[in-house]
């Protein structure tokens, strides 16, 4: 490579002038999402199309372009009538501590890559035990989202509740977990990285409200064990992804406690109702969970991916991924908290505790009590103003920010309904001034919506339901023409 090339690729001067003129289209950017003055959520456009609209520019686009494309061409989170996954619009102060953790690239795997991250990592994860209710014993660190903080979780579990050495020796018999029906699906994924299989995922039922039915656990722990299945874990979800339905945590922190089995708490969205004066109450009994999952990228306005994994016992966040046995490990190691790569799947992993720290600095608790609030307060209201309509049907009551609904027609079959919600959710898809998802429970095709938006009004959601009235009319109509 040329040298003066590779000198010019580190200008600072170039630098400065391509990030002012994107900080200047991001501003831009959230003043237009937030305003409604862009009116698209979302630019619909099919896969293939947009593959070949990327490899099109790649060979053919102006390069003063990319940015503004990309904006053009993804999901507007921070737009009001952004109804759809469990994505957070993130505070506009975590893109510069992105940035800075992106420039300086410091992978935290040992201190000298990680002085400070590490540092504040400690502080970040001191205080998200205190909250939850842990003592002094506790402990924990950050990792790059749920799905990876739940497999650690297990792991833990596992290390600390079978009595051979499965890390280095291998399994050497059947091994379960048990977990609602309605639980995410990274958890069944976790399971079988650690091949427990599919008979090691010892579902328990729901009840009608989705949440896990805390009478059918003893049926299921006994049958697992009939089977030859040593059982070591339990997790209750708080809440389930599909319906947001929290998960019983004292019954199940009971039947763990009886049967000495591992409970975790999978509280990757609402985990963050810990900041909530209003609605903590719904996370009772997850002070007495082994460990805990929160993730900040979704109920704690932080960019993605960033989830804190909290133990209760701080022996068990230090153990899980030891390449020697316990009894073997010295003074010094125990106590190395500020080398992150001892204790997390990934050795190298960005500076995400700048995100939970410059926004506890800045702005304080209140910040994230006052968003879950305000969010768990509008899906109530929602939820109200859905059942007061004829041609609409609630799931089940929200618990969180979550509600699942559907159009109904009494002269249509199930069949046909399931087929016209799909069809209406697809036309919001491609008109894209809202954007909303879908689900399925008991058979019946249900729209959902995730109200992660702080500046999403009741109003919205009343042109959200008139639109969709007014779709499944045309639609009904063209049919019987």
């Amino acid at each position: 490579m040329d040298k003066n090339l590779l000198g010019s690729l580190y200008d600072p001067e170039d630098f400065k002038k391509r990030g002012h003129e994107l900080i200047d289209l991001l501003t831009n950017h959230i003043q237009d999402t937030i305003s409604g003055t862009n009116p698209k959520t979302i630019r619909w456009n099919e896969p293939d199309q947009e593959l070949s609209f990327w490899e099109d520019f790649l060979k053919n686009g102006k390069e003063q372009d990319f940015f503004g494309e990309i904006l053009n061409r993804t999901t507007h989170i921070h737009h009001p009538k952004y109804l759809g996954h469990q994505v957070a619009p993130t505070l506009p102060i975590t893109a510069l501590t992105g940035m800075l953790s992106s420039l300086l690239n410091n992978g935290m795997a040992v201190y000298e890559m990680g002085m400070s991250s590490n540092a504040i990592e400690r502080i970040v994860t001191e205080k998200l035990c205190k909250k939850i209710g842990y003592n002094q014993h506790s402990d924990g660190f950050l990792t790059s989202g749920g799905t990876l903080a739940n497999l650690t979780a297990l792991l833990s579990a596992r290390k600390a509740k079978i009595e051979h050495d499965v890390w280095n020796d291998g399994s050497i018999e059947p091994l379960g977990i048990m977990v609602c029906e309605e639980a995410h699906y990274c958890v069944d994924r976790a399971a079988k990285i650690m091949g427990l299989g599919e008979k090691g995922i010892i579902k328990v039922p729901s009840n009608e409200n989705f949440a896990m039915d805390a009478d059918k656990m003893e049926t299921c722990y006994q049958k697992a064990k009939s089977e030859g299945i040593n059982v070591f874990a339990i997790v209750g979800s708080a809440p389930s992804t599909a319906t947001g339905a929290h998960d019983n945590l004292e019954n199940i922190k009971e039947f763990a406690q009886k049967n000495n089995l591992w409970f975790h708490v999978d509280g990757a969205h609402g985990g963050a109702a810990i900041f909530s004066k209003k609605y903590r109450g719904l996370l009772k009994g997850i002070e007495e969970a082994d460990s805990v999952v929160i993730d900040g990228h979704k109920m704690l306005l932080m960019p993605t991916i960033t989830t804190a994994l909290l133990f209760k016992e701080k022996n068990h966040s230090r153990h899980t991924f030891s390449l020697k046995a316990d009894y073997l490990m010295d003074a010094p190691e125990e106590d190395e908290w500020f080398n992150s790569g001892k204790r997390t799947f990934e050795c190298t992993k960005n500076m995400m505790a700048m995100h939970w720290y410059i926004i506890l600095k800045i702005y304080g608790e209140k910040v994230f009590d006052d968003f879950i609030t305000r969010q768990y307060d509008l899906a109530k209201d929602f939820a109200k103003m859905i059942s007061d309509k004829p041609n609409f049907e609630l799931a089940t009551l929200p618990m969180t920010n979550i509600l699942c609904f559907r159009y109904i027609d009494a002269n249509l079959s199930l069949e046909e309904l399931n087929s016209l919600n799909q069809t209406i959710r697809r036309e919001l898809l491609e008109d894209g001034e809202f954007y909303v998802v879908q689900t399925k429970l008991n058979g019946k095709h249900y729209l959902r919506t995730t109200l992660m938006n702080p500046f999403t009004s009741i109003e919205d959601l009343q042109l959200l339901l008139e639109k969709i009235k007014n779709n499944a009319q045309k639609l009904l109509a063209k049919k019987t023409s």
